[in-house]
């Protein structure tokens, strides 16, 4: 692999490391979960954070529990007027942005492709996909003008089978090729970014998808060890923080994911025949479409 961040500090565009000390940094979903925990984490570092989330109540709730340097407002990602005036307040009240960090997402209901309406499907793309375009977008400048970083969150469902949930992995998928261009066209201007990936991570999402749906459950239970290792919000937020730093242009957890990623076009192949012939998965397939009809 071609280490840009390190070709780039020896030509002099962008340093080997990225001190968050005295930036700005905008996140979305950032009311609860890793974002919450991103920006305590970030905030603690030194930077003025701007909390964004679709829950304005939470987001001025956690951007009060950071202090003065922080920023609660109310914004869908998948409204794209909504986003732009996000970040143009940011850069009004702090004069600047520095850092973005695409982060809010969903998951769908468990159903098929076969079961599953239209609105479903494009509620999960509208959000997790076009979502973090309508918040990258807008401040691409300012990352220019100031060279600074992009985050965009992907997951290791990119590159997994997506019975029972593909909306998910589809978009997560798409993200993880909008950040890879993104990084790619950046670079030249000394600015940068990076793709955040990680398995199952103990929040209230992976609670109602997993363990609190009896079917999501089941499936949970299909992941073999040590993809089913589980970490908390403060972990993956750390590594994206971490990430940062270094300008990384990819980070995953945990790191039972990293063999499957680098080795994901024959595992999948591998992968897919066998779910694709196992009597356990046909008949949970059964129940979810059973169970999406009702």
């Amino acid at each position: 692999m071609i280490d840009i961040t390190g070709l780039l500090g020896r030509a002099g565009l962008a340093p080997a490391r990225y001190d968050v000390d005295g930036r700005v940094a905008l996140i979305t979903g950032a009311g609860q979960g890793i974002g919450r925990a991103l920006a305590a984490i970030l905030s603690g570092r030194g930077a003025r954070i701007a909390v964004v989330d679709i829950d304005a109540a939470a987001a001025t709730g956690a951007a009060a529990q950071l202090g003065a340097n922080a920023v609660g407002i109310g914004a869908d990602v998948a409204d794209r007027a909504a986003m732009e005036k996000a970040v143009a307040q940011v850069i009004d009240q702090f004069g600047r942005l520095d850092v973005v960090v695409a982060n809010a997402g969903v998951v769908p209901e468990p159903a098929t492709l076969r079961t599953m309406t239209g609105a479903a499907f494009d509620r999960v793309m509208a959000i997790n996909l076009t979502g973090v375009y309508n918040t990258v977008h807008p401040a691409l400048d300012q990352i220019v003008a100031r060279r600074g970083h992009v985050v965009v969150v992907s997951s290791c469902a990119a590159f997994t089978p997506g019975m029972a949930g593909s909306p998910y992995m589809i978009s997560k998928a798409a993200v993880e090729q909008l950040g890879r261009a993104l990084r790619v066209e950046l670079a030249g201007f000394g600015a940068s970014a990076g793709v955040a990936y990680f398995g199952v991570v103990e929040t209230e999402m992976t609670h109602d998808t997993l363990d609190r749906d009896s079917l999501g459950h089941e499936l949970d239970e299909l992941m073999p060890w040590p993809l089913n290792v589980r970490i908390t919000a403060t972990e993956a937020a750390t590594v994206i923080a971490d990430g940062i730093a270094r300008r990384a242009p990819r980070t995953i957890a945990p790191l039972g994911w990293e063999p499957y990623a680098l080795l994901r076009g024959a595992v999948n192949v591998v992968l897919d025949s066998r779910l694709a012939t196992d009597s356990r998965m046909h008949e949970l397939i059964r129940r979810v479409e059973q169970r999406a009809r009702a």
